[in-house]
């Protein structure tokens, strides 16, 4: 029995707004309910619960329910009697099944990563709110038409399914902007050549000796380490499922981007890891580079949190926003899209110069192909984003740029710009 649960228990937590518990339950603790007037963050992560009880709706300001890493095989019906509920994690469960009446009114953010879901149901096109939908670990080979009428729809996780080809109505969906489809049946013989082909030097692991850690992503865990003697940073991926998709794709795509300025190189790949992880080696970044944004909050959704003092000059606006573009027009031209083209995955430099990192949700394409337009115009408008964020928060009048910002998020997706159209416009308001 946890702390939490005898607080719980004992009336220590009356009026509490949200509730973590993890200590192995295997029912529903019912004294949740006697914060029926206050709770509306409820995190059951972390236990062995496969149901919830009939009588959840009791829970009326309940918002946000967490139950990953539990028991479940259906996702609960009943969630969809909860009237204020809008936002769902059910990730590493065991689910097969997602009921069409387990979809709340008011649903805005819904994770089923990591589990065996084979089919979703038409209704889903119903939940007119949503905005982040995160799928990637399951076995669909298909996604229900009816998505198209998702309109709020911004982001999307497909990654490592059993998806054939992608939907052509994805460019139905006038706000989708960052879209993770790697592993998939249509793009895994193009991973598998990256892996193979990739010209990279192959590092020995014994010729590494690693320092402290410098983060950790869902991913992979970022170390110092030199490397015969030169200071280096080494990224070691963790293999299992993250909510973009699998570590292998994130590798193809980053020994497949090519060189350029405002992307962090990769120096080669680790060949006789321990554990047999996959791995690469990078330059170490200097110090003075910073993140940009932190991620988006529960209450944010999809949108980044910059802190209150964060202001740009005109100039540091403008470099950053070429070296993303620059760079994001090579990974387009390369078939790459990153897919999680936001602040928080990108470092700056008070000068100006920007690195675009983190390529968990990047996933590759055929240039060629149909989609690949749709692809491009999807990246397109998380630029749009972040370039109107951007200049939310710089003091200068700059009209061509605010039209440059609009261009990239208007609704019809093959009207707008494209990377290199951005990057060379940027570069004539850099020159003028």
């Amino acid at each position: 029995m946890s702390t939490t649960l005898e607080q719980l228990r004992t009336g220590q937590l009356a009026g509490a707004q949200r509730l973590s518990l993890s200590c192995g339950l295997t029912s529903f603790p019912p004294e949740i309910f006697d914060l029926a007037d206050t709770l509306e963050i409820l995190d059951l992560t972390g236990n062995a619960l496969s149901s919830l009880p009939d009588d959840l709706p009791r829970l009326h300001k309940l918002r946000i329910v967490f139950c990953s890493n539990n028991l479940f095989t259906s996702l609960p019906a009943v969630l969809g009697n909860c009237p204020e509920l809008s936002m769902i994690g059910f990730k590493a469960n065991q689910i097969r099944e997602v009921p069409a009446q387990a979809l709340p009114p008011k649903l805005r953010w819904l994770t089923l990563t990591d589990n065996v879901i084979e089919s979703l149901p038409d209704e889903l096109g119903d939940c007119r709110y949503l905005q982040k939908l995160m799928l990637a670990g399951n076995r669909l080979q298909s996604l229900p038409a009816s998505l198209a009428r998702c309109t709020q729809l911004e982001l999307l996780r497909i990654s490592a399914n059993r998806l054939p080809s992608l939907p052509a109505w994805l460019q139905e969906l006038p706000r989708l902007s960052w879209l993770a489809c790697a592993g998939n049946p249509f793009n895994e013989a193009r991973e598998a050549a990256a892996l193979d082909t990739a010209g990279m030097e192959h590092i020995d692991w014994q010729r590494l000796q690693l320092g402290q850690q410098l983060g950790e992503g869902a991913s992979g865990v970022i170390s110092q380490a030199t490397l015969d003697g030169q200071p280096v940073a080494v990224k070691v991926f963790k293999g299992a499922m993250t909510s973009d998709g699998l570590p292998r794709s994130e590798m193809a795509a980053c020994v497949s981007a090519g060189n350029h300025a405002s992307l962090i190189p990769i120096l080669g790949t680790v060949s006789a890891h321990p554990q047999g992880s996959l791995a690469l080696v990078m330059p170490l970044i200097d110090a003075a580079y910073v993140n940009l944004a932190g991620p988006p909050s529960l209450a944010s959704c999809t949108r980044d949190i910059y802190g209150d003092e964060v202001r740009f000059s005109q100039p540091q606006l403008l470099g950053i926003a070429h070296g993303v573009a620059s760079a994001a027009g090579q990974l387009h031209a390369h078939g790459i899209v990153h897919g999680d083209l936001y602040a928080h995955n990108i470092l700056h430099h008070p000068d100006g110069r920007c690195l675009l990192g983190d390529f968990g949700a990047a996933s590759l394409f055929a240039p060629e192909a149909p989609i690949a337009a749709v692809l491009q115009a999807i990246e397109v408008r998380a630029f749009g984003v972040l370039l109107a964020e951007l200049l939310a928060r710089c003091d200068a009048s700059a009209p061509e740029l605010q039209q440059l910002a609009s261009a990239c998020l208007q609704e019809q997706l093959l009207l707008r710009p494209r990377f290199d159209h951005i990057a060379s416009s940027l570069a004539a308001i850099r020159a003028a």
